[in-house]
């Protein structure tokens, strides 16, 4: 079992906490259980939560010294210094190597232990600019969904704290477990950890200049050698028009997201099936083995083959 342990603060944000909790903390019925999830704070007993109601945590830090993931699910006030315990729990936790996560303001916390020096890291986009003033040091990006370094990863808002949380599920069980995860959940599978956040100044995009079902309609076609101008002619309108849409509503460009696509089928096809790299290649539309082992190794960092022998059931 991977050990996960939220570590809470009054005064708590419940949907926050509950982005954490959905993704590890809940069994389901269709996956068997992978991870054991538990809530702690300082001190244990009635934690007040934004909701208005307190809620009764009974571990204290010492489930911290026990986990392999640590999830800090916000950070109120944002500018809240760390008490010595938790400070020392959360260094000791990354010494050892535990993954250190934090979800929307929960940065602020993880930037106190010196962790994020030096390194790219985000917040929800209304608190990046205070993230950056408070601490130089760290390399802030407003413009991301979350930053993963492998041993600490910060997201935007909680929304993108569920992207976070199921970008780590794909990468400690594969792409199969974490689709089926986000189905069971009513959302994208995955979305980009560089797709932009949604600020509130950004312009709604009006019914007659959004994508309509062009994405279904590229996904359950990513075997043809469709690219950005068939996806173009779908909508009736110029590359460039396309492109500019993508950028707006998605934050990538219209090739990338078709290359992810195929990559994410990619993933699906290692893991649940024993097809040869050629037959995936064609069945993925990246045409042939080596062109499917090169655009495989820059998405994933690692081979097709060695992606195969950890996540193939």
């Amino acid at each position: 079992m991977h050990r996960v342990a939220a570590v809470v603060r009054p005064v708590q944000s419940t949907f926050e906490l509950a982005c954490a909790t959905e993704v590890f903390g809940l069994e389901r019925d269709f996956l068997p259980r992978y991870y054991e999830f538990r809530v702690c704070t300082e001190r244990p007993g009635a934690v007040p939560t934004t909701a208005g109601y307190d809620m009764l945590v009974t571990e204290g830090l010492a489930a911290v010294d026990e986990a392999d993931t640590v999830i800090i699910p916000g950070w109120r006030p944002y500018d809240a210094e760390l008490s010595p315990a938790v400070l020392r729990a959360l260094k000791r936790a990354h010494k050892r190597g535990c993954r250190l996560v934090t979800i929307c303001t929960g940065a602020f916390a993880l930037a106190q232990t010196g962790l994020l020096d030096g390194r790219r890291a985000t917040t929800h986009w209304s608190r990046t600019g205070q993230l950056q003033a408070l601490f130089p040091r760290v390399e802030v990006d407003p413009d991301v969904l979350y930053v993963d370094h492998g041993d600490v990863a910060t997201s935007g808002g909680a929304g993108a704290g569920i992207d976070l949380c199921l970008h780590l599920v794909r990468n400690d069980l594969g792409a199969a477990r974490a689709v089926h995860l986000a189905r069971y959940m009513v959302l994208p599978p995955h979305r980009e950890g560089g797709q932009t956040q949604y600020a509130v100044d950004l312009p709604v995009a009006q019914p007659d200049q959004s994508l309509g079902g062009l994405l279904e309609w590229a996904s359950e076609r990513l075997a043809d050698p469709i690219g950005v101008e068939d996806m173009a002619d779908f909508l009736k309108i110029s590359p460039r028009t396309l492109a500019r849409r993508f950028d707006e509503q998605l934050g990538t460009s219209p090739g990338r997201w078709l290359l992810t696509q195929r990559v994410n089928a990619t993933r699906a096809l290692l893991e649940e099936t024993d097809l040869s790299v050629e037959a995936i290649a064609r069945r993925v539309g990246l045409v042939s083995a080596t062109n499917l082992r090169r655009r495989f190794a820059a998405a994933v960092r690692t081979t097709p083959a060695a992606y195969r022998r950890a996540f193939n059931a």
